[in-house]
């Protein structure tokens, strides 16, 4: 008999109170962002040091100049473990797309199953649980924990993370483990957990061309005056070639293709392309050519124009040639692009552009680069077959469109890879409106943790 058999048993019997647990901590609206909820979030970061504590962690709330830390200290031996997670939420505007007050969680019956409805319940508060209900079920059935944990608790993940570099540096030698687990990420569909592998990193780069002092009336300039709106316009529309591949000098230096491995396993996944674009009234894949969606967003760099203004937008017409006009773009990049090298390759790209009289600012946004875990360390097997024996499906490694950052700063601040596990779905609304969790990644999120933690030990 496995030692996680009487916990996984443990798990079941007591979801119930786990749930109201979860629940309390929902109430607490801790909207980082938002200085009129400080104490909220400082209420949250108390209310997990006694829920810690109460499982027997040595557990504290340590201050910073914004919301506070929550460190646990647990176990033993085997394994040294961190486990990350945040306690806060983002805003819930606008209200009245709400179906019901976001921070009075309920379960709801939906056609495809039971849900967690409220702001917070899959993202963290959700996922954050399913490891400290995985950790209660473990003490109460053998009375410790199966490894030694430290627990790390962020209050401010929400709102940029101000506070988090200062606080892994100044606390480097507390926090430094083997390996660390992150439970903010999801599975690939509501069938089949994931291990998240690979995740992009980013540029971005806010920029403004000039030209005249002042906007200039087109009838008296039109023709004769540079207009920076059709400069502008001209760069970016410069930045793909019509295969869908970005055009910047030395952009693809260091990009890999796929291993052959991962290409198959994520072939076999059958992601349905259409129904993905579908589901946002799109038809056609707009990425590089001769790459799958899949390969598209989770494994090839991108160069987007998130926004472009100048000149006069208001109502009516006002015949003007602006001034100036402003762009933002940023660069998803994937392991061996240098995010600085990007960077002055694309401004250098816009110099090269400029024609006589104009000329152009920057302001960048953020330089980091893509993180790829080392699926080859012994620890991503074993929680593969973790998950695998959970769900009773293969779990796969996949990979992520986006960046999160707490994986970077682990491992350039204490030098350990992460492991991402989490059983968030696509359709959980986050940052929406609605937001939700089904009620199965919660329930079998804990029990999916319990095997870990028993394989990982």
């Amino acid at each position: 008999m496995s030692n996680s058999d009487a916990v996984l048993t443990r798990v079941d019997a007591d979801l119930d109170a786990s749930l109201e647990r979860l629940f309390e901590l929902i109430r607490i609206e801790s909207i980082s962002t938002d200085p009129a909820y400080k104490s909220a979030c400082a209420e949250a970061a108390d209310w997990l040091v006694a829920d810690l504590q109460s499982i027997g962690f040595e557990a504290s709330r340590r201050d910073t100049p914004g919301h506070p830390m929550v460190v646990g200290h647990g176990g033993d031996g085997g394994a040294d473990l961190l486990f990350y997670g945040h306690y806060d939420v983002q805003p819930v505007d606008p209200l009245d797309l709400w179906d019901r007050p976001p921070f009075e969680p309920q379960i709801e019956d939906t056609p495809k199953g039971k849900v967690i409805r409220a702001r917070g319940a899959s993202d963290d508060k959700g996922q954050l649980m399913t490891f400290v209900e995985a950790c209660r079920a473990w003490v109460a059935v053998h009375g410790s924990l199966p490894c030694k944990l430290t627990i790390l608790f962020e209050g401010e993940e929400e709102s940029g993370s101000p506070s988090l570099i200062p606080f892994l540096k100044e606390n480097k030698d507390e926090l430094t483990t083997d390996l660390a687990l992150v439970c903010d990420t999801g599975m690939f569909n509501s069938t089949t957990p994931a291990i998240t592998t690979m995740l992009r990193g980013m540029v971005g780069e806010n920029f403004t061309i000039h030209a005249a002092d002042k906007d200039l009336h087109s009838g008296m300039y039109g023709g004769a005056a540079i207009n920076p709106i059709r400069v502008i316009s001209k760069i970016l529309g410069g930045l793909h070639d019509e295969n869908g591949r970005i055009t910047l000098p030395g952009f693809y230096d260091g990009v890999q293709d796929l291993s052959p491995e991962m290409k198959a396993q994520w072939d076999a996944l059958d992601f349905d392309t259409g129904a993905f674009l579908g589901g946002v009234n799109l038809s056609e894949l707009a990425g590089e050519t001769g790459y799958s969606a899949l390969e598209q967003i989770w494994a090839r760099p991108t160069a987007e124009v998130n926004g472009i203004w100048g000149g006069y937008t208001g109502a009516g017409f006002k015949t003007v040639l602006p001034a100036e006009a402003s762009a933002k773009v940023s660069f998803r990049l994937v392991a061996g692009q240098d995010p600085l090298k990007v960077q002055e390759s694309f401004r250098q790209y816009i110099r090269d552009s400029l024609p006589p009289d104009c000329t152009v600012t920057f302001d960048s946004k953020d330089a980091s680069p893509a993180t790829v875990m080392p699926t080859d360390d012994p620890a991503f097997s074993k929680a593969q077959a973790a998950l695998t024996a959970e769900w009773e499906k293969e779990a796969v490694f996949m990979g992520c469109g986006g960046s999160i950052p707490i994986v970077s700063h682990f491992r350039n601040i204490l030098g350990m890879d992460s492991l991402l596990i989490g059983f968030g779905l696509e359709d959980d609304q986050l940052h929406s409106p609605n937001e939700k969790y089904d009620l199965k990644s919660f329930h079998r999120g804990i029990r999916s943790w319990v095997r870990v933690l028993d394989a990982l030990a």
